[in-house]
């Protein structure tokens, strides 16, 4: 088993070297523009039938949520399902639908990790460096970090820090009463605590922010016509 794991990390060594490099790039702090405009969900989904993926991007208007502008991209699979490895595989599709975009979103909501990654390094980070936009993990499962289940109230708005490492990379968030948390972590150009507070905003109703069921839908009806 440790002789498989180490040809894995040789082989896929330049990946894990480019995460290491991508660390090093992940701006903490709100660098948002002044009055955001625009929001998107991005999504990934795959065709059982095939060796091909669907990347979606929606593209809401922020203070309404009505949807202005969708694309995707259909391509094959190019990258193997590999553990911590996750976002080499979807970013592609998603960067060439977002290429077909009119309206730029000012911020992207991605149904993925940001920092709260092993190597720090999720998909929303990725992301957000690959296309110099401020980007929110906010997931629907923790992949790292711990946090005290019974100091999590039950009401919206509730969080705990989640803690990996004995560092501070996301926080777990009730988005709406007795339901289970999100886990919410800085992806790009944003800070915790914006994060935590676009989230909020963007589930005034669902468990899911409004960008995600989006961008959700989008990626179901496509695969429904396939």
């Amino acid at each position: 088993m440790k002789n498989k794991l180490f040809e894995e990390q040789q082989e896929f060594k330049q990946y894990y070297d480019l995460q290491n490099n991508l660390r090093d790039k992940v701006i903490k702090q709100d660098q948002l523009p002044e009055i955001i405009k625009y929001i998107a969900g991005v999504d990934v989904a795959y065709n059982d039938g095939s060796d091909k993926m669907i990347g979606a991007i929606v593209v809401l208007n922020a203070q309404t949520y009505e949807v202005v502008e969708q694309a995707f991209h259909e391509m094959e699979i190019t990258f193997p399902y590999v553990p911590g490895l996750f976002s080499f595989r979807e970013i592609p599709p998603l960067i060439e639908a977002f290429k077909k975009l009119t309206i730029k979103p000012d911020l992207i909501v991605c149904d993925a990790q940001g920092i709260a990654h092993p190597k720090g390094v999720g998909m929303a980070t990725h992301l957000g460096i690959e296309l110099d936009i401020p980007t929110i993990g906010c997931a629907k499962k923790r992949l790292v970090g711990s946090y005290d289940k019974t100091l999590l109230g039950q009401k919206r708005g509730d969080t705990q820090e989640l803690i990996y490492n004995n560092v501070l990379v996301g926080k777990t968030l009730r988005t709406q009463d007795n339901t289970n948390p999100m886990y919410v972590s800085i992806g790009h150009k944003i800070s915790l605590e914006t994060a935590i507070n676009w989230v909020l905003k963007l589930t005034p109703d669902y468990r899911l922010p409004e960008t995600t069921r989006q961008a959700d839908h989008l990626v179901n009806s496509l695969l429904k016509n396939k």
